[in-house]
C-alpha cells in the first residue's frame, strides 16, 4: 500500500502577527476607555493611550494586507487569522474615521447656547472647566453656529417660570446626567440648572447648564452646552441641546395645568358649651 507524502503546510507569520496585533489594539483602545471613564489619568495620557491602539490597529490591517499576498503566493495557512486581524483593525479605525468626515462637514466650536448674545453662565461648573474656558467664545462662535445649526433657539412659554422649571428639571434628571447645582428661580433670578454629560463611547465630560427665567407671565429657556477640551466637537453639543429642548417641550405640553391654589375656608366661631 502507497502512503501519500505529508506536506507540512507552514502558517503564515504575517497572518499571526496581524491578530495579535489587532487583539491588542483591541485591548490597549478598552483600556483608554476605562481611564477616561473612571478618570484614572488626566485626559492627555487617556488620548495618548487611545491614540497607540489606533497605531497598533493599523499595523493589524497592513500585516493582514501583507498575509494575504503571501497565502495567495505560497498556500500558505493562516487566512482566517488575517481576515480576523483585519476585521479588528477596520473596526478600531472606523470610528476615528468617522469622526473625522464629521469634523470636514461641521463647523470648529465647542459651545453651543440658545442664546448667543447672553447665554447662560457656568457658576459651579465654572471650577471644573479647565482655565479660560467658562466663559462664552464670542461673536465668531457665535456666527458659526447661526451658520451651521440656525434651528437652535431658546423655548417661550405662557406658563410661570416655576412651573417651566420643574418640568426642566424633571427632564435632566431622566437622562442621568450628574445635577451639580440646581436653583429654583426667585423674585428678579432665573433658575439655573447646572449638569455634567458624558459621551456616549469615550465618555467625555461636557458641561449643562439651563436657565429659566420669568418673561411677563410666562416663562424662557435657554441652554448651553459646551466641551471642557478640545477644538471640535463633532456636533455632540448641537445633538445634545437640540435633543433636550425636545424633550422638555414635550415635558411642557403633556404636564397638567397648574391648579389654583384656593384660599382656605373662614374658620366657624366655636359655640360655647352648655354647662
Amino acid at each position: 500500500m502507497l502512503r501519500r507524502p505529508f506536506i507540512d503546510v507552514p502558517m503564515s507569520r504575517l497572518a499571526v502577527w496581524s491578530s495579535r496585533f489587532g487583539w491588542f489594539a483591541l485591548a490597549v483602545a478598552a483600556l483608554s476607555v476605562v481611564i477616561l471613564r473612571t478618570g484614572l489619568l488626566e485626559i492627555v495620557p487617556a488620548l495618548v493611550t487611545f491614540g497607540t491602539a489606533l497605531v497598533f490597529a493599523a499595523v493589524a490591517g497592513l500585516l493582514a494586507f501583507a498575509a494575504f499576498v503571501v497565502i495567495w503566493r505560497q498556500g500558505s495557512l493562516g487566512l482566517g487569522r488575517a481576515v480576523l486581524g483585519l476585521v479588528l483593525g477596520l473596526l478600531l479605525l472606523a470610528y476615528p474615521g468617522y469622526l473625522g468626515y464629521r469634523a470636514g462637514q461641521l463647523p470648529a466650536i465647542t459651545d453651543v447656547t440658545t442664546d448667543t448674545a447672553d447665554p447662560p453662565a457656568f457658576a459651579v461648573l465654572a471650577r471644573l472647566r479647565p482655565r479660560g474656558r467658562s466663559a462664552y467664545p464670542g461673536a465668531q462662535t457665535a456666527t458659526r453656529q447661526r451658520t451651521a445649526y440656525p434651528d437652535i433657539e431658546p423655548l417661550e412659554y405662557d406658563i410661570p417660570a416655576a412651573v417651566a422649571y420643574q418640568a426642566t428639571l424633571s427632564v435632566v434628571s431622566k437622562r442621568g446626567w450628574h445635577v451639580v447645582d440646581a436653583r429654583a428661580p426667585a423674585q428678579n433670578r432665573p433658575g439655573t440648572i447646572e449638569a455634567v454629560a458624558r459621551t456616549l463611547i469615550m465618555g467625555f465630560r461636557d458641561d449643562v447648564v439651563v436657565r429659566v427665567r420669568a418673561l411677563g407671565r410666562g416663562s424662557r429657556v435657554d441652554v448651553r452646552s459646551a466641551s471642557r477640551y478640545g477644538t471640535l466637537d463633532f456636533g455632540t453639543n448641537a445633538r445634545r441641546v437640540v435633543r433636550l429642548l425636545a424633550d422638555i417641550d414635550e415635558a411642557v405640553s403633556s404636564a397638567p395645568p397648574e391648579l389654583e391654589k384656593k384660599p382656605p375656608p373662614p374658620r366657624q366661631p366655636r359655640q360655647p358649651r352648655r354647662r
